[in-house]
């Protein structure tokens, strides 16, 4: 007898419809599962209406622009981009739009998902309410409902109107002549670049001492040094001690070691982190354990009850598309064999930020190296020295990989440049499958590639294999040939 929507036990109950709910839900369903899916705001969450799309379509489009302004470089006369901020915004909705139907309710329910949009609460361990009083019980629950903007506690900050990435995408009708954005880690430097490209004169604000503080030091020196040259004023050290809201402006006071100094912007960013999306969850009632940045989850996913699974950026450690997927690919696993659970690996989970040159990291960098007191040996390779970078004019960049000392292990790698992100598998897959740079090194690579720049390096890391010793005997052989 087949169970009504809402009806009887599901073998998977999943509240939030980003990356890691539609990825559990529907490998569930495919499995043969019976489950429901709910959702509380927009189905594809986080990544689709607020971050990954929106933002990366409009760095797609702004890396054009830019490109037009350095037309002299490729050799064309100097041009101007023609455009208008609202249509690029528009070209920005109507891509997120065709993205939008791959997580489209319909098309989940096509799957077998039973999806339901409202609020999801536990009322007890094996039970949820959804907020128009509809009861859905399982064997097994996950919990995939992200994370929203942490607002700093400045004083001020509740009188002035300010954007999120949950808000800026569909709330910023215009270009403001100026923006503050506190923060400078990815979120907060994509959007710098990104409306400074636009027209909007940008200001941004950073308490630590460097911009993307987790990534290699160089990189984020060499970002710094491309967002000042475009024109970005970019602020370390700094923290904003208040804001005042004047008729049509902001005044933002900030503060460094050295001075105090008044801010006016048309416009405020919030990007100064995330914190775990649990309010009116339940999860006391569930007696599922948390804190406000995640919520507490062993290797395996499981909470602090067995059988309720929590992934994605709600679960930590890391806030990324790709991270959640491969979490909920575990729960799936876990879920459908329980007796045999699988454990989640992040040794190898990359990163990167879509600046203009993007940044990829993978592994540990330098400062990480150095803080677990574990030796390394760096490997690096220059793009201005890479010819397709210097076809393409894009020789800003550099890879870098670190290997252990005396043996062809990758212990991490950061590459920068354009299309880093995609350069980056290269070492990626080499680095997890215990592949080391011997083998990249003889690995043929089509010519002019930016992906070349892996055997160059490489190629660095075998140079430093040829021994004296072994140097005396090539020279002696040499000299051998030519007096025979």
């Amino acid at each position: 007898m087949t169970n009504t929507k809402g009806s009887g036990i599901y073998n998977a109950v999943v509240i939030g419809a980003g990356t890691a709910g539609l990825v559990a839900s529907a490998g569930t369903a495919s499995l043969g599962g019976r489950v429901a899916l709910v959702e509380a705001n927009k189905m594809g969450g986080d990544c689709l209406n607020f971050g990954c799309v929106p933002s990366k379509t409009l760095i797609s489009s702004t890396t054009l622009i830019q490109r037009i302004r350095m037309a002299e470089e490729m050799g064309l006369n100097k041009m101007e981009p023609d455009f208008l901020f609202e249509k690029i915004f528009e070209h920005m909705r109507s891509k997120r739009a065709i993205i939008e139907q791959h997580d489209s309710k319909d098309r989940f329910e096509n799957l077998g998902v039973d999806v339901f949009l409202g609020r999801a609460k536990f009322i007890s361990p094996h039970e949820v309410e959804i907020d128009d009083g509809t009861r859905l019980r399982g064997r097994h629950f996950v919990i995939a409902t992200g994370t929203k903007p942490l607002i700093p506690p400045v004083p001020g900050i509740d009188e002035i109107s300010f954007f999120t990435n949950e808000t800026l995408f569909d709330q910023m009708s215009r270009a403001p002549k100026s923006l503050l954005i506190l923060g400078g880690g990815a979120i907060g430097c994509e959007s710098a670049q990104t409306m400074n490209r636009l027209g909007v004169k940008v200001t941004l604000v950073e308490h630590l001492p460097r911009l993307l503080p987790h990534d290699d030091v160089e990189a984020s020196s060499l970002i710094r040094k491309r967002f000042e040259a475009e024109g970005i004023e970019v602020l370390v050290s700094t923290r904003v001690i208040n804001f005042e809201k004047t008729n049509v402006e902001t005044v933002v006071t900030v503060e460094n070691s050295n001075n105090q100094q008044k801010i006016i912007c048309d416009a405020v960013l919030i990007a100064t982190g995330r914190k775990a999306n649990v309010d009116g969850l339940g999860l006391e009632a569930a007696g599922v354990e948390y804190n406000h940045r995640s919520i507490e989850v062993d290797a395996t996913l499981a909470t602090s009850q067995h059988h309720i699974f929590a992934c994605g950026d709600v679960a930590g450690p890391y806030q990324f598309t790709h991270s959640a997927d491969h979490q909920a690919r575990i729960v799936i696993r876990n879920i459908l064999i329980p007796w045999l659970r699988s454990k989640a690996d992040y040794t190898w989970v990359p990163r990167v930020t879509y600046t203009d040159p993007q940044l990829a990291q993978i592994g540990l960098t330098e400062k990480e190296a150095k803080n677990k007191g574990i030796n390394y040996k760096s490997f690096r390779y220059d793009w201005n020295e890479l010819d397709r970078a210097i076809i393409d004019s894009q020789t800003t960049g550099f890879i870098k990989v670190l290997t252990e000392p005396g043996k062809d292990r990758i212990l991490g790698a950061t590459i920068i440049g354009v299309n880093a992100d995609e350069v980056m598998h290269e070492v990626l897959v080499a680095a997890k499958h215990g592949i080391g740079l011997n083998k990249l090194s003889s690995t043929i690579h089509a010519y002019p590639t930016l992906s070349s720049s892996v055997q160059r390096v490489a190629d660095k890391f075998q140079q430093t294999r040829l021994s004296p010793w072994i140097a005396t005997i090539f020279r002696w052989l040499y000299r051998l040939r030519c007096s025979g």
